[in-house]
């Protein structure tokens, strides 16, 4: 399967977890980050810079002068996932996803009150 070319490459967990660290504190320089990956995740140091190299390599991160910072933004990244996971699970159909989501967990009143505000803006083309 082609990945679309305006969608950010997929990551695993621990790829997730691991730019999660850089959004978080970018920018931060590769040593730090590797004492950030040790605490944080338990990893060693060739595996902080194995897993940097990956997500250097799909785009998601950059290392320039020993500085690591993110080309892709978080919030980017979670729409591409969580479209991946309707288009993947439920055939692209998102009533089908809520309808399943509902289902199994249940959202509280202040929950679905934010869930109505943000479908209403989107009616009105405003930012969700």
């Amino acid at each position: 399967m082609k990945q679309e070319e305006n969608r950010p490459a997929r990551l695993g967990e621990s790829e997730y977890r691991f730019a999660c660290l850089v959004w978080q504190n970018e920018p931060v320089a590769s040593g730090q980050l590797v004492k950030l990956a040790a605490r944080e995740m338990g990893w060693k140091k060739s595996t902080t810079y194995t897993v940097l190299h990956k997500l250097i390599e799909k785009g998601i991160l950059q290392n320039q002068d020993s500085q690591v910072t993110s080309l892709v933004g978080q919030g980017e990244v979670q729409r591409s996932e969580s479209a991946a996971v309707v288009d993947k699970t439920f055939s692209g159909s998102l009533p089908s996803f809520v309808a399943a989501f509902l289902d199994g967990k249940g959202i509280t009143p202040e929950e679905a009150r934010q869930i109505r505000q943000m479908l209403e803006n989107y009616e009105k083309g405003e930012q969700i």
